[in-house]
């Protein structure tokens, strides 16, 4: 069975060494946000992970959910571990304080959405897609439907989830049939059928508030006539309405969440927002989805580390190429191997960096939320616009990668059930195609974010970035690193120049090129995330009591920009070459 421990030296060693994160509590309404509450809030979480959640992941894996008749039955233990989440207050962390909810940043939300994670995946989709659900009607309901679903949702008896494909359409939402008719009485009959509903049926919750994307009568044609509805499974008189769950989905991973096809059969529902609006309403969930998703990479890369590092250690095979190093044993650990060390540092370094990057968007969107300057808040809603479809494709891709690592590393133990391992590989495929697959980050990447104003939206991260090069050329910390890192930052920088001009004459161009672009821009995020952390080490050591702690951090820094922001070169060479090759054979040739 796998083990799971919080990192909460990490989150601690982020939060209030490299970003500061206390200056949260000067924003309106975080007062109560001081570093010692958190770190107490996110340690009570660490031990709702280790002993609540990741005991049943496994079981709830091999059990999965059970369909019958339009109802779906959870694994065992799943009730009450969700009883536990919702009483403990975690549902409502960071809803606000007039729902019933806490009201502390959306960080500290980020770093529990790590843990669950980690672990227990499957478990995590149930609450998450509330708390998506909560937003988008927060923002964008009427005062009458935040106050009727809102508190209970915030408490957790009531969850939500996000209706949006439907089997013929895809990503191509302009393509869906699902209709609203209005029944004079300010309300809406809804007809259509919706799949891929992750936790759209469950035995949780009293009531399952669902957002659905449909169509009125008179609606424009394509994305622009599409409307989003608020459709609750039980209606004010206890009635069921017209939304049932048709089946459950035969799934590779995260068999314990209930993906759902979702028939609506006249079922009654409220508009929420404008008519014809509805997308605009529907990616207030989607992009804070998107952030979620890429915490899910993020928490199984953790988790299959911690698994991996593990084994590392206690499994004996062979010598070290050096010899003994072990002698006194019958064999030397195989973390002495390089190529194991290799695989460790690589899950390490990434996941590392990752959560560094996790850390900056959450306080940027916390930012973007309370701050009492307008233009600081549009700086801050701009970078996490920017680092939205990075952080999404990065920390999804990383995630299957480690689990893949991890597997490797154990050999045939990592392959079969026991260990665990193999499920964290199954999990972890799912997030690189959910909320927009990594193809399409890449796109939003290129075709939307880049050309946003001229380019300002890159110039929210190659700004800072630029200056802490230029802050900290001379810095003897930084002196086998700099150089070549700055050199790497200026080519970037010019490869995204090229990338514009040829894209303006060829939009193709941005197609063939956007996912070498999307990886190349997350290493060189990733690069300024362990300079970051780099100095901070630096400063800490000589006085730290665990002076390993940062010892480890600046070994680790040194491995990735040796061995993985390299391949930011490599990503540069095919972004140059250009669309031909892949553009000119035609398709009777593949």
């Amino acid at each position: 069975m796998p083990v799971y421990k919080a990192p909460l030296r990490d989150m601690q060693f982020l939060m209030n060494e490299v970003f500061d994160a206390g200056q949260l509590a000067k924003l309106p309404g975080y007062e109560e946000a001081t570093s010692e509450l958190v770190d107490t809030i996110l340690e009570e979480g660490g031990k709702l992970c280790e002993e609540v959640l990741q005991p049943i992941n496994q079981s709830g894996d091999e059990e999965g959910c059970k369909f019958n008749a339009g109802v779906v039955t959870t694994p065992k233990g799943f009730k009450d571990a969700y009883n536990t989440f919702t009483q403990g207050g975690w549902m409502g962390l960071s809803c606000s304080k007039e729902w019933g909810g806490q009201g502390l940043p959306l960080l500290l939300n980020f770093m529990l959405d790590e843990m669950v994670c980690s672990a227990n995946l499957s478990f995590g989709m149930y609450p998450g897609l509330s708390h998506g659900a909560y937003n988008a009607i927060e923002k964008h309901g009427t005062q009458e439907l935040k106050e009727k679903y809102l508190p209970k949702m915030v408490t957790g008896e009531w969850s939500g989830t996000m209706c949006l494909t439907e089997p013929h359409c895809g990503t191509d939402l302009g393509l869906i049939k699902t209709k609203a008719i209005p029944k004079g009485d300010g309300s809406y009959s809804i007809s259509g059928t919706k799949i891929f509903i992750s936790a759209g049926e469950q035995d949780l919750t009293e009531n399952i508030i669902h957002l659905v994307l449909a169509k009125l009568p008179d609606a424009p044609a394509g994305v622009r006539g599409i409307s989003l509805f608020l459709v609750p499974k039980i209606l004010d008189d206890g009635k069921r309405n017209g939304a049932v769950c048709g089946s459950i989905e035969h799934k590779m991973g995260i068999k314990a969440s209930a993906t759902c096809v979702m028939n609506f059969d006249n079922a009654t529902g409220w508009l929420v927002g404008v008519p014809n609006k509805g997308m605009k309403a529907m990616f207030t969930m989607m992009n804070e989805a998107r952030l979620a998703v890429g915490l899910q990479g993020l928490g199984i890369a953790e988790v299959a580390y911690q698994n991996a590092l593990i084994y590392a250690k206690d499994r004996l095979q062979g010598r070290g190429l050096k010899g003994a190093q072990f002698p006194d044993k019958a064999a030397d650990p195989i973390i002495v191997h390089p190529d194991v060390r290799r695989m460790l540092l690589t899950m390490k370094s990434i996941t590392e960096g990752a959560r560094a990057l996790a850390v900056w968007v959450g306080m940027n969107l916390d930012i973007e939320t309370k701050h009492t300057d307008a233009v600081v808040r549009e700086e801050a809603g701009e970078l996490v616009a920017l680092l939205t479809p990075v952080t999404k494709a990065l920390m999804t891709d990383h995630g299957f990668d480690a689990a893949n690592l991890a597997v490797q590393i154990m050999g045939g133990h990592g392959y079969i059930r026991d260990y665990g391992l193999e499920q964290f590989v199954r999990d972890a495929r799912i997030t690189q195609i959910y909320e927009g697959t990594n193809g399409i980050q890449a796109l939003d990447l290129v075709g939307r974010k880049m050309p946003e104003r001229f380019g300002r939206m890159l110039r929210r991260f190659f700004w800072p970035c630029a200056e802490f090069i230029k802050a900290n050329e001379k810095d003897p910390a930084f002196a086998d690193i700099m150089p070549n890192f700055a050199k790497t930052f200026q080519r970037f920088q010019m490869i995204s120049l090229l990338m514009a001009q040829r894209s303006f004459a060829n939009p193709e161009e941005a197609g063939a090129a956007a996912t070498d672009y999307l990886r190349g821009f997350s290493l060189l995020v990733l690069g300024y995330m362990w300079l970051l952390m780099i100095k901070t080490s630096h400063q800490k050591i000589a006085e730290a009591s665990d002076k390993a702690f940062y010892e480890s951090k600046l070994k680790t820094a040194d491995f990735f920009f040796a061995k993985v922001l390299p391949e930011i070169n490599s990503r540069m060479m095919n972004i140059q070459a250009g669309s031909k090759s892949v553009m000119s054979m035609s398709a009777d040739l593949f």
